[in-house]
């Protein structure tokens, strides 16, 4: 067995770090020339709780035997649900934009899906090692498969976070698939997962608004389709080679969420068509070095955490990144390393250090 962590992966996130953190400095600059006290506390969250304590959290998890978060698996799950159930305390839930996704303990505000995920991921792969050898049965695949993911969407969808859920539910199918999920079962997930997500579509009018906006970007260009024009004209006056570190015209007034969303397309102009490239190349590499290390594990629980992590960190952020350059609808999902989100990176690092930590044990 290996004894160290696996450098090429710990290397990767370190590069999507710094280039994270470059990017972000300038996209921030617009919210610097507009209030400077909300730039502070944005700048202070993202560096002192995402990247500084996300650092001492991913030192924690890379130290920390992955056999403990399977023994408390059931734990961890149960307190990320009931933490997620406090957004909709009043006094304690935080709502932004129509959606109650945040709750605010001690002055701090954080989304506590970002810890349901975790919990999840840790939960689920317990239990389909558990029934490991049955699990090609409904009763000890596919049902408890089913009534697990079905609780945490209850808990995101009602927010509503629709895409925090859709990366949810994604990693969920990529670890059934992995442990060896009978193939009338996968078919059968897939059905309903297009039958829900027809109904949401339905049920929810700005989705269905996303999806004819994408279909036609130029119908709504001063409204539902502003910002998806506003990124490709971002993007496409970087040119090959950008306009240069902190030169963005687009972050000052045009580019909604230069800092979240949006903050690819600020890459984009700044860094060229090649800085993008850099970066999307960047997390493959992590993706596929993730997806390695998991390969080469003897241990299904491990095997099964490190896939559900991968498709966690880097579905969100390839999502994000088709979006500003309109290969898909507009998802809302930030780019991990490098949008704004506290929170969001905290949870990311200690998801590294998981990864980190798998990665000591791999043949």
């Amino acid at each position: 067995m290996n004894k160290k962590i696996d450098k090429p992966f710990l290397i990767s996130v370190i590069l999507l770090l710094t280039v994270g953190f470059f990017i972000f400095s300038s996209a921030s600059l617009g919210l610097l020339a507009r209030n400077e006290d909300k730039f502070t506390a944005v700048a202070f969250n993202q560096i002192f709780f995402g990247i500084g304590l996300g650092t001492l959290a991913c030192i924690i998890t890379a130290s920390t035997p992955y056999k403990y978060w399977k023994k408390y698996s059931l734990t961890i799950f149960m307190f990320t649900c009931f933490l997620t159930m406090m957004v909709f305390v009043p006094g304690i839930g935080w709502s932004h934009g129509g959606a109650t996704r945040w709750v605010n303990i001690l002055g701090f505000n954080f989304q506590p899906s970002e810890l349901l995920k975790i919990g999840y991921v840790f939960y689920l792969a317990a239990v389909l090692t558990k029934y490991k050898s049955k699990i090609k049965e409904l009763k000890y695949g596919l049902l408890p498969y089913v009534l697990i993911t079905a609780v945490v969407g209850a808990l995101i969808l009602s927010q509503p976070d629709n895409d925090t859920f859709f990366m949810t539910a994604l990693a969920g199918f990529g670890m059934y698939f992995v442990a060896g999920a009978k193939k009338k079962h996968l078919a059968v997930l897939f059905a309903i997962a297009l039958v829900g997500f027809a109904v949401i579509a339905m049920m929810r009018p700005y989705v269905l608004s996303r999806i004819m906006t994408f279909i036609n970007p130029s119908q709504n260009s001063l409204t539902s389709g502003y910002q998806i024009q506003q990124s490709l004209i971002a993007i496409g006056t970087g040119g090959l080679f950008g306009k240069g570190f902190g030169q963005s015209s687009q972050k000052f007034s045009f580019l909604p969420e230069p800092m979240g969303d949006s903050i690819f397309a600020v890459a984009g102009e700044e860094f060229g068509i090649l800085g993008g490239i850099i970066i999307i190349c960047l997390f493959l590499f992590l993706s596929l070095r993730g997806l390695k290390i998991a390969s080469k594990t003897t241990d299904e629980f491990a095997r099964l955490v490190a896939v559900g992590i991968i498709i966690l960190i880097t579905t969100g952020s390839f999502l994000n990144i088709a979006a500003m350059l309109a290969i898909i609808p507009l998802t809302g999902t930030p780019l991990i390393f490098i949008s704004q989100g506290g929170s969001a990176l905290f949870i990311a690092l200690a998801e590294v250090g998981v990864i980190l930590n798998i990665s000591k044990k791999v043949k």
